[in-house]
């Protein structure tokens, strides 16, 4: 992999614009949900509206970043030396990463279930919720800055 230490600030560009996008999307879209359960399910046009943009936002902006982030993420780690996998923070790493995915995969169920029409969250409940990527992403940034 030595070969391909040119391509190294390349590859980290990709994978900070893919993480950038991914997290934007992580924090939208809860927010979305919230708007979506408080008004839209009064109005049906609001409502098909609202899955509209929830669709979207999760199949051309999150799948497509979050994808990418892992790719050029795990590309890193291959071609990096810099990674001491006897420390911590490699660990608390990954663990917000996992995290990370863990919770657009609830994202994309909870997604399905407006478009079913059923197992909705309250408004309250998507506003705890959306509060998780944001201290996944605190552990993620303090693990690779800090290097506890």
């Amino acid at each position: 992999m030595d070969s391909f230490l040119f391509l190294s600030p390349w590859i980290k560009a990709l994978h900070v614009i893919s993480v950038i996008a991914w997290m934007a999307g992580l924090f939208y879209l809860p927010r979305l949900y919230v708007y979506h359960v408080e008004e839209a399910r009064k109005n049906h046009e609001m409502d098909a509206l609202f899955q509209k943009m929830e669709r979207k936002l999760l199949k051309i902006i999150m799948n497509p970043a979050m994808i990418a982030a892992w790719i050029f993420g795990v590309l890193l780690v291959l071609i990096s030396a810099a990674i001491d996998w006897g420390q911590i923070w490699p660990w608390t790493k990954l663990v917000g990463i996992l995290g990370m995915t863990w919770f657009h995969g609830w994202c994309a169920k909870h997604r399905k279930a407006f478009v079913a029409g059923r197992g909705l969250l309250s408004g309250r409940r998507y506003r705890m919720m959306n509060e998780v990527p944001t201290v996944l992403m605190v552990l993620i940034v303090v693990s690779v800055i800090v290097r506890f």
